[in-house]
């Protein structure tokens, strides 16, 4: 044992829990909405599962099948040995569903992040975010040594002032997400597309939370807002949210899915994704264009929780404007210092898991300081009867505790 290491390491974590921002693991038992958290019955409200797919005996089935025709490993990086015919007809079928040339896939969403920017960008070009993207999308930008600018989140006329002061001889590249996971509202991307043209910069967009949900065949954040396929150049998107099953992608035209073949590390360098998984992902396919009624039910729960919540303001929980299954919840007003708002969070989703609901405290640095939330997401795997529980659930825990009424009085 490394006796520096070690004070160093303790040091940090007991910053943490200081700040009510130290994170913990649960054990789970079961897919789906109804599960088992640490040998406890739950009612989940914190998975991004939005079509109830993850446990659907089908998708269990392809798995299954998948294994048994080409096993469940990759063996190897796509480009040694590693590209199998499911892998060919998952991104065959991705790129007819997203109306693109091509798709290319990846072994996870933040994987395929870091592969797409450091691929596309080096020193002296720049990547211009919105402020409240991913994680995986910054990182990305770091990784390619490209320089990190940031618009006001969903403002197209502080994004149009940041490009027009950029140089025009090196690469731009506008990042975005579809769906901001945190907040659940969306990006403007017919108004982010004008501005790119203007500017002859590049459009980024992970949908990673917008795919399967949005727009009439489930076709994401572009659909919904009637765009063209090929007005989103690149287009990130996930299988482990809607989709139920793992992985990620990337769609576009065919230069670009040949660019990030050769040039995208995270790719080259990574062995393939299960080919199971990848079977798996056409049958998840197959649902999500032939059963819009799990976006409609959705859509009506998502509808419903909203109209209710709106009561939660007087009792200091602020519902966001969000229209997607991501319905965070703030709690306390962000200008107040005088509030706590990571303990206020933790003390909220400890009471609603003593009621047997499971809601995730959401905390910074994931959000930034003074909005920690609960963040509710709906999926079409619950009922309205569920809804009704976690409306019941919330009113009473924050009749209950409003900390932060106890903190400004």
């Amino acid at each position: 044992m490394n006796a520096a290491l070690e004070a160093a390491l303790a040091g940090r974590l007991a910053q943490q829990r200081e700040r009510h921002r130290y994170r913990e693991r649960h054990v789970t038992q079961g897919v789906g909405v109804r599960t088992s958290r640490d040998s406890r019955e739950m009612l989940a409200f914190c998975s991004n599962d939005y079509l109830g797919l993850a446990g659907d005996p089908r998708l269990a089935a392809s798995l299954a099948e998948g294994a048994r025709r080409f096993g469940t490993g990759g063996g190897a990086s796509h480009l040694v040995c590693g590209h199998n015919e499911a892998h060919t007809r998952l991104e065959a079928r991705l790129a007819e569903w997203t109306g693109c040339e091509r798709a290319l896939l990846f072994s996870s969403g933040y994987q395929a992040n870091l592969g797409v920017i450091s691929a596309l960008l080096g020193r002296g070009d720049t990547a211009l975010h919105d402020r409240l993207n991913h994680a995986s999308l910054l990182d990305g930008t770091r990784l390619a040594g490209a320089r990190l600018e940031r618009f006001t989140h969903a403002d197209v006329e502080d994004c149009d002032r940041r490009l027009a002061s950029f140089d025009p001889a090196r690469r731009r590249l506008v990042v975005t997400d579809g769906v901001f996971s945190m907040d659940g509202d969306t990006a403007d991307l017919a108004a982010l597309t004008t501005q790119c043209e203007k500017h002859r910069a590049w459009l980024m967009v992970d949908d990673a939370h917008g795919l399967g949900v949005l727009g009439a065949r489930g076709r994401g954040t572009r659909e919904a807002q009637g765009l063209a396929s090929g007005d989103i150049p690149i287009l990130v998107g996930t299988l482990g949210k809607a989709l139920g099953t793992h992985g990620a992608f990337v769609a576009g035209s065919e230069t670009l899915i040949e660019s990030l073949i050769q040039f995208s590390r995270p790719y080259v360098y990574t062995t393939s994704l299960s080919p199971a998984l990848a079977w798996a992902t056409l049958t998840s396919l197959d649902i999500v264009e032939r059963e819009p009624e799990r976006r409609a039910h959705l859509a009506a729960l998502i509808a419903h929780f909203r109209r209710e919540a709106a009561g939660l303001r007087d009792l200091g929980l602020e519902p966001m404007p969000s229209r997607t299954p991501i319905q965070p919840l703030v709690l306390g007003a962000e200008s107040d210092d005088r509030v706590d708002n990571d303990r206020a969070a933790l003390d909220m989703a400890q009471a609603l898991e003593e009621k047997g609901i499971w809601c995730s405290a959401i905390r910074p640095p994931t959000v930034p300081a003074g909005s920690a939330r609960l963040r509710v997401t709906l999926s079409a795997a619950h009922e309205m009867a569920d809804v009704d529980r976690l409306l019941e659930a919330l009113f009473a825990v924050a009749r209950r505790l409003a900390p932060w009424e106890e903190a400004s009085s």
